[in-house]
């Protein structure tokens, strides 16, 4: 008799497994390494506030020098206006790396010299500049970048004396580093540590936006002068506000003063500005840097109107001073500047007439359209 054995399956229960929120794991990856707790917060911190200051949309607030350029660089005729007879000669050499050299030569004016005699060389990393008078003056500019951030400065001016000018020697040196948000500069003039000490002046400042259209920042100067002087210090804050069409800033030194200046677009071609400048008596007990306790302050009003070939300023203070410049092109080599200035208070007239002309080939003319032009660190 045959024996049947029957197999018996296995019985599978199911069981409910809960479903899981983690991301899978990948192996491909290394594990982050172990690091101290309190640098863990430190670092998560730090991260995340990143985070949140990209969201801003921030951009780069420039530097504090330049704080209120708009007003006093563009519509002001600061170290633009002169008097005599001018006349310029400008020759171009190439746009890449930038080779220039002009002469100019002055007469009738006190501040500018017979003749001056500059020569420039710049790339997209580098500027060279040298600057020599027929009164045995010179001048000279090493500006190198040395990170798409980080931009070296040196300037050096002599000065023999002369008549009532006494002469003399300056060295300057500049480290400016441009972030995303902020801008952060030291200068020194004349550093120098053969005195005994370290000597010199030494301005630090820092420019920082907290909005899209807001930026803070603060400025420090620390001075000691030779022979034994003790040292001096002096402390500024500066606010700047852009809006649509205008720009409004304002700086305040602790020592008493304030200055505040207001740029307005009014139209395509007209632009506005207003500069005051007070000083206090005083205030945080003024010293011998900002040149005493004094108490005077000055307005200053101008405007600027570009034309197709043109450009006019004019500006007005409350010392009675009216000043004015007309920069033409007659034709594309050739600029005519006339520039004026009457001060009421003292009874006195200035003029200035000059004459530039641009020297380039034709063959530098045609590389403008096919050769991108240097941009040197200014």
């Amino acid at each position: 008799m045959a024996t049947v054995v029957v197999e018996k399956q296995p019985v599978v229960v199911p069981v409910p497994v809960a479903e899981s929120n983690l991301p899978p794991l990948d192996v491909t990856r290394p594990p982050p390494p172990r690091t101290n707790a309190i640098f863990d917060v430190v670092l998560n911190t730090y991260q995340s506030f990143q985070e949140r200051r990209e969201a801003l949309g921030l951009r780069n607030p420039g530097t504090i020098d330049q704080i209120a350029k708009e007003v006093q660089r563009d519509v002001f005729l600061t170290n633009q206006t002169f008097s005599g007879l001018r006349a310029e000669l400008n020759k171009s050499f190439s746009l890449n790396p930038i080779f220039q050299v002009s002469h100019a030569f002055a007469m009738g004016s006190q501040m500018l010299s017979p003749y001056t005699f500059l020569a420039l060389y710049g790339t997209d990393n580098i500027l060279l500049q040298g600057q020599v008078d027929s009164d045995a003056s010179f001048s000279a500019r090493f500006n190198t970048r040395l990170h798409p951030r980080f931009t070296f400065k040196s300037s050096v001016q002599i000065q023999p004396s002369s008549g009532m000018n006494p002469g003399g020697a300056q060295v300057s040196l500049e480290q400016d580093y441009v972030g995303n948000d902020f801008t952060a500069q030291l200068k020194s003039i004349n550093p120098s540590v053969l005195e005994g000490g370290l000597t010199g002046m030494f301005i630090g400042s820092y420019l920082q936006s907290v909005t899209p259209r807001l930026s803070v920042g603060l400025e420090g100067v620390w001075q000691k002068p030779g022979g034994g002087m003790g040292p001096e210090a002096a402390l500024s804050y500066a606010a700047r506000y852009k809006g649509d069409e205008w720009i409004a800033s304002a700086q305040l030194l602790t020592q008493g003063g304030l200055q505040g200046s207001y740029w307005r677009r009014l139209t395509d071609k007209v632009e506005t500005g207003v500069d005051v400048n007070l000083q206090f008596a005083g205030l945080s007990g003024a010293n011998a840097m900002m040149g005493g306790a004094r108490k005077e302050g000055t307005a200053t009003l101008g405007a600027k109107y570009e034309f197709s070939r043109s450009i006019f300023r004019a500006q007005v203070d409350s010392q009675g001073k009216i000043g004015c410049l007309l920069d033409k092109v007659i034709a594309p080599p050739v600029r005519i500047t006339f520039a004026g200035e009457m001060d009421h208070a003292k009874n006195q007239a200035k003029l200035g007439l000059a004459v530039s002309i641009e020297a380039s080939g034709e063959e530098l003319m045609e590389q403008q359209d096919t050769i991108k032009p240097a941009s040197p660190p200014f």
